[in-house]
């Protein structure tokens, strides 16, 4: 029994851009939670006019659900970080379907990969950790404290409707805030 719970997967669909439509298989684990297809659509008409040519990064990655769909919609690189192989395997194999070489997925936990800072700043930054672990507050201290962050990086954090919102650095102005369902979801823009 635990062995075809491990074979189980799910389906992602990416809603807007080149690839819409796309349905995506990744891997049934405990906690992964894509971002809801409705979440996704507000998100991604809020970032409408920033998503063209950006610098994406998709921590706590997941399914791969934002950056796939910031790729869809023209931007010009994502790199997926999550700690689960599988999670990164499902990542690879769906940017080799859909024959995207400008992408990239690090098996990694977040506090590791934060460590280096990238040769780039990154444009748009999507924060969707596992609810309840108290993971925010100290990536969005480890983003602004090093060379994260273009000037104006717009910053989305995904969290639990019943968490208390995360502290975010004092230069993050908060643009948007949405709740549905069990997910409160934010977007914040960088002040340099």
């Amino acid at each position: 029994m635990a062995a075809s719970k491990q074979t189980q997967q799910r389906t992602l669909r990416i809603i807007g851009g080149q690839w819409r439509g796309r349905k995506l298989a990744f891997p049934d684990a405990e906690g992964l939670r894509p971002t809801p297809d409705r979440v996704r659509e507000t998100l991604f008409n809020w970032l409408a006019t920033d998503i063209r040519d950006a610098r994406c990064l998709d921590l706590f990655a997941g399914s791969g659900a934002l950056g796939l769909e910031a790729l869809s919609r023209g931007a010009a690189s994502c790199t997926f970080v999550d700690s689960a192989r599988a999670n990164c395997r499902a990542i690879t194999e769906h940017l080799t379907t859909l024959e995207c070489s400008s992408a990239n997925c690090q098996t990694l936990t977040a506090e590791a990969f934060l460590r280096h800072p990238p040769p780039q700043p990154f444009d748009i930054v999507f924060l969707d950790p596992p609810f309840a672990k108290n993971l925010l507050t100290p990536t969005c201290t480890a983003l602004e404290s090093t060379l994260w962050l273009s000037p104006h990086a717009s910053i989305y954090v995904e969290s639990g409707r019943r968490e208390p919102a995360p502290v975010v650095p004092e230069n993050w102005r908060q643009r948007r805030d949405k709740q549905a369902g069990e997910v409160r979801y934010q977007l914040f823009v960088r002040d340099s």
